[in-house]
């Protein structure tokens, strides 16, 4: 059965830095992605960035390129999150999403998925 685990999520005032982390257990397939989705109140769930381990990709959302950094790690299957500079417009519930395939922007490509961390940012 796959397990996905998030933590970290917190409030910070704008300016601040969080650190999310992803851990995935209990998949046997080779070709995975990982990736970080936020859903804000009233809004769609959008991709932040992911780690595709099938070819090697990283992907960032245009929103947090230059402010989220993602850290992964093939052998333990975690999926870190670095937020730095963070602003009121973050603030969501951060979800950690695990792929059969390559990265993805599309949530409904996503098969397994976390049950979400709250990351609020306060101007």
């Amino acid at each position: 059965e796959v397990q996905i685990v998030e933590s970290g999520g917190g409030s910070v005032q704008a300016g601040g830095s969080l650190r999310l982390s992803c851990a995935v257990s209990g998949f046997t397939f080779d070709e995975y992605a990982i990736a970080w989705f936020r859903q804000a109140p009233g809004k769609e769930r959008e991709g932040v960035s992911g780690v595709s381990y099938t070819d090697d990709i990283t992907g960032y959302a245009e929103s947090v390129k230059g402010r989220f950094t993602v850290y992964g790690d093939r052998s333990s299957h975690t999926l870190d999150l670095q937020m730095n500079s963070l602003k009121p417009e973050d603030t969501a519930v951060y979800f950690c999403a695990l792929r059969r395939r390559g990265l993805g922007p599309n949530p409904d490509e996503y098969e397994y998925w976390g049950q979400g961390t709250q990351v609020t940012v306060s101007s």
